[in-house]
């Protein structure tokens, strides 16, 4: 089965990441200011991913370029207060990674200092870019365009359990590409004549109401829409999957390192090494998502129409 995975560089006033770090090189060592919606201890390794694209561009942290950071650790509120501090400290460039509040935030708050982006969903239709060729100001970036891939999501799902009549989706209502990739769900659910019930998720204990409602409302499968919060949450989100048996799709394989049962989307630390390198090519690139499953688990629902399920 091909599957394709859209990771998309995207030109910008800002070029790579040399040119604008030698710029402040000139009087001392530059500063990148990494902004980020994440959790520095669950975003570590994609944080490594990111150095080891600054390396390509012949930049090590503590040798030739200083690094500040500043995590809002799942509280978009707290972004712009952040990238205020990174502001004040007269950074080269801003670093915005763990989906577009982080963007968002710095786009709000500076027109000069250059940002480069990871976000999750299309940056055209969240207003940070004009276009994926030509953003405009001073923003360029990766996306991964993971709400484009809830339908497939779906059908893999299906193919896991067959007899499946509805599906419940768990978002966060604060993520921005969140109310797109619900929409697009529910359209591909009614072409398969699924039921979609919607939940949100905006805080720890949320999640756990969602699972409660998960089983109350008898959904058959469950499917973990794209969020920052929610990958930090993920070792709660597959242990309340495990407990009530509910057969889960997630975005991303970190679920499934975590010991989630199903996973289908682009590798996350391909997009960060990317970021950290900023290519100056600007074309969109196409691979394969990662559809990554825990085989035992996954072949004892695929073996039953309506697992048996753990009362809340």
């Amino acid at each position: 089965m091909r599957r394709r995975e859209f990771i998309a560089p995207i030109g910008g006033a800002t070029g790579a990441w040399p040119l604008v770090v030698r710029a402040q090189q000139q009087s001392a060592m530059p500063t990148i200011g990494f902004l980020s919606a994440r959790s520095p201890a669950e975003a570590a390794s994609d944080l490594n991913s990111f150095r080891q694209g600054l390396g390509e561009t012949g930049y090590f942290e503590g040798k030739n370029v200083t690094i500040e950071y500043r995590w809002a650790e799942g509280r978009y509120d707290r972004l712009p207060a952040l990238v205020a501090e990174l502001i004040d400290r007269q950074v080269a460039v801003i670093a915005a990674a763990g989906g577009e509040p982080s963007p968002l935030a710095a786009k709000a708050a500076t027109a000069t200092i250059p940002i480069v982006f990871t976000v999750g969903g299309d940056p055209v239709q969240s207003g940070l870019a004009a276009s994926l060729n030509r953003p405009g100001g001073n923003l360029t970036g990766t996306t991964l365009m993971v709400s484009e891939l809830g339908p497939k999501r779906l059908d893999l799902l299906r193919q896991l359990v067959p007899n499946a009549a509805s599906v419940a989706v768990l978002a966060n209502p604060e993520y921005q590409p969140a109310p797109a990739e619900v929409r697009n769900l529910e359209d591909a659910a009614h072409t398969l004549g699924i039921k979609i019930i919607a939940l949100n998720a905006r805080t720890e204990s949320d999640i756990d109401t969602a699972f409660a409602t998960v089983v109350q409302q008898k959904a058959d499968a469950l499917i973990v829409g794209g969020d920052p919060f929610l990958l930090g949450q993920r070792d709660q989100l597959v242990r309340l999957a495990v407990r009530y048996n509910v057969p889960t799709m997630y975005f991303l394989r970190e679920f499934v390192d975590a010991g989630g049962l199903l996973s289908y989307g682009p590798s996350i630390a391909n997009v960060y090494r990317q970021a950290g390198s900023t290519p100056v090519a600007f074309s969109v690139v196409r691979s394969r998502p990662n559809c990554r499953s825990c085989g035992r688990r996954a072949s004892s629902f695929s073996s039953i129409s309506k697992p048996p399920r753990r009362s809340a």
